[in-house]
C-alpha cells in the first residue's frame, strides 16, 4: 500500500510538472499590450513594461530568447539626473517556473545560454549587463556613479519590473565578479531574492593584507608543478631583452599601444607576473604535464617556447590599450572599492623585477580619477557573516581567487561555503562531492520553490544541453575575477 501511494504521488508530481511546462511563452496570467489589448504572449508582456525595448529575438528550441534594453537612472539616488540603456537578456521557459537572475559582473552574452542554477531548477533566466560595460554605459560617463550600490540598484529595478511577469521564486547567481555582484545585491536588497548561488567569489576585505595568496601559491598543486611553472616565469624575465624585442614586433604588427599602462616594459612584466596565477585560475593540475603548454626544462627551452607558454596562459595582448579598454569599468571598481591582490615572487631575484604586481590604478586611463574606499568590502563581509540567508558559496580548491573567500558567522542561516576538490575558477556545484553536492543541489531546489519530491531527489530538473549548458571557465583577464 505504501509503495503504491509513493508511486501515485510521484505520478502526480510528474503530471503536474508536464502540465506547467507548457509551450514556451504561452503560460501565465494575461496582461495588456501597448495597444491595450489583452495578451498572454511573453514578448508583448515584456515590452509592456515601461522602459523596456526589444533589440532582437533569437530562436532556441523549448525557449524564447530576447535581447532587450531597459532604461535605468544613471544615479538611483537622483533618478531625474539622466538615464542610460542597460542591456538584459531573457531566456524564457515558462512564467510558472522559477527564475534565475544572472550577471557575469561584466558584459552580457547575446547568445542563448543557461547557467547551472537555471538547469538545476529548470527555470527562466534573466541576465544583466553590468553598468558602464559597453554598450550599457551612460554618455557622458560619470564614473563616480559606478559603484556596487548603484549596480545592485540596477538589479533591484529590473527585478521589480520583471517580478510582475515572473512571479514565482527567484535565485540570483554569478561566477567570479558575477558571484561578487550577486553577493552585493543580496547585501543591499536582501528581500528580493529567495536564494543566492555565488561561484568563486573573491572577498578582499583588507586590501593591504594579501598574505593568503602567498600561502596559496606556496602549497597549491604539487611541488613538481609549482617548480615547473616558477621556472618558466623566471626565465621569461631573465630573457627580458630578446623577448621584449619580440613583443615590440608583435605590438607593431597588430597596432597595439601602451599609453594606459605607460610602456611596453611595464606591460611585459605584468603579463609575465600573471603567468603562474593564470595557470591555476584556468587550468587543472594535469595540464602541468603538457610539455607544449609548460616547457619541462625552462633554462634550455627556446625563446619561442617561453614566449608561447607565457602568451598561451597570460596573453601578451592584454595589457595593451586595446586589451585593457573593455575592462576599464572593472579596474575602476578595483581601484575604488573591490581592491586587488598583491603577491610576492620568492623564486625570482629582485634584480629581475622592476615593478612587481601593479595596482589597478595603473590600468585605468589617467583622465579618470579614482579614490579607494576601504570600508566597502568590510561592510559586505560583515553583513554576510551576520545576516546571510539562503546563500551558497562555491569555490575551487586550486583557484587562486579562493584564497580570500567569503566566510559565514554565527548569524548566518541556511547558508553554506563549499569547495570543489581539484577545481579551478570554473568550480561548480556539479564538481562538489558526496553529501555536499546533494545538499547544495537540494537547497537550490528548495529555495526555488519546487515540489518537495524534487528537492529530496537533489538532481537537476532539466537535462544537460550541449549548446545551452556550455560552462567554460569564466575567462576574464588573467589576475582579474
Amino acid at each position: 500500500m505504501r509503495k503504491a501511494l509513493r508511486w501515485l504521488l510521484a505520478l502526480g508530481v510528474l503530471i503536474g510538472t508536464l502540465g506547467t511546462a507548457g509551450t514556451a511563452g504561452t503560460a501565465g496570467a494575461a496582461t495588456t499590450d501597448r495597444s491595450g489589448a489583452i495578451t498572454t504572449d511573453i514578448k508583448e508582456r515584456l515590452l509592456s513594461i515601461p522602459g523596456m525595448s526589444l533589440i532582437e529575438e533569437k530562436p532556441y528550441t523549448g525557449y524564447r530568447f530576447f535581447v532587450l534594453n531597459y532604461t535605468q537612472p544613471v544615479d538611483h539616488r537622483h533618478p531625474s539626473k539622466g538615464t542610460f540603456q542597460q542591456r538584459i537578456t531573457v531566456l524564457h521557459k515558462d512564467v510558472s517556473r522559477p527564475t534565475v537572475f544572472y550577471t557575469s559582473g561584466y558584459d552580457v552574452s547575446t547568445t542563448p545560454s543557461r547557467r547551472e542554477p537555471t538547469q538545476i531548477v529548470d527555470g527562466n533566466q534573466i541576465s544583466m549587463e553590468y553598468r558602464f560595460f559597453t554598450p550599457s554605459r551612460p554618455d557622458p560617463a560619470d564614473w563616480t556613479k559606478l559603484d556596487i550600490w548603484q549596480a545592485a540598484s540596477d538589479q533591484h529595478r529590473i527585478f521589480r519590473a520583471l517580478k510582475k511577469v515572473y512571479d514565482r521564486n527567484w535565485i540570483s547567481t554569478g561566477g567570479s565578479k558575477g558571484g561578487m555582484t550577486a553577493t552585493y545585491y543580496e547585501r543591499f536588497y536582501p528581500r528580493d531574492m529567495d536564494g543566492v548561488v555565488a561561484y568563486v567569489a573573491p572577498n578582499d576585505v583588507v586590501n593591504r593584507e594579501d598574505s593568503a595568496y602567498d600561502r596559496f601559491f606556496a602549497g597549491v598543486g604539487t611541488k613538481e608543478c609549482r617548480d615547473r611553472l616558477n621556472a618558466v616565469q623566471r626565465e621569461a624575465l631573465v630573457r627580458r631583452e630578446p623577448l621584449e624585442k619580440k613583443y615590440a614586433a608583435y605590438a607593431a604588427e597588430n597596432g597595439y599601444t601602451f599609453r594606459t599602462i605607460g610602456s611596453l616594459d611595464k606591460a611585459y612584466e605584468a603579463v609575465v607576473l600573471d603567468y603562474v596565477w593564470g595557470f591555476w585560475q584556468y587550468n587543472l593540475l594535469q595540464n602541468c604535464a603538457n610539455d607544449t603548454l609548460i616547457p619541462p626544462d625552462a633554462k634550455n627551452a627556446t625563446d619561442d617556447q617561453i614566449w608561447t607558454s607565457i602568451d598561451t596562459v597570460s596573453g601578451f595582448s592584454f595589457y595593451t590599450d586595446q586589451g585593457l579598454e573593455p575592462y576599464t569599468p572593472y579596474y575602476y571598481q578595483a581601484a575604488t572599492q573591490l581592491g586587488a591582490p598583491t603577491i610576492h615572487f620568492p623564486h625570482i631575484e629582485k634584480k629581475y623585477l622592476r615593478y612587481g604586481y601593479q595596482p589597478p590604478r595603473n590600468f585605468v586611463p589617467s583622465d579618470i580619477p579614482t579614490r579607494f574606499q576601504p570600508g566597502a568590502m568590510r561592510d559586505v563581509d560583515t553583513w554576510v557573516k551576520h545576516n546571510a540567508r539562503h546563500m551558497l558559496f562555491v569555490y575551487g580548491q586550486n583557484d587562486p581567487w579562493g584564497a580570500e573567500p567569503f566566510r559565514l558567522g554565527k548569524g548566518a542561516k541556511d547558508s553554506y561555503v563549499f569547495t570543489a576538490p581539484g577545481a579551478n575558477h570554473g568550480a561548480r556545484v556539479d564538481g562538489l562531492v558526496g553529501d555536499e553536492k546533494a545538499l547544495a543541489t537540494a537547497r537550490i531546489l528548495d529555495w526555488a520553490g519546487v515540489p518537495a519530491t524534487a528537492v529530496n531527489r537533489a538532481e537537476p530538473l532539466a537535462k544537460y544541453d550541449a549548446k545551452l549548458d556550455v560552462r567554460d571557465v569564466e575567462r576574464e583577464p588573467t589576475l582579474r575575477p
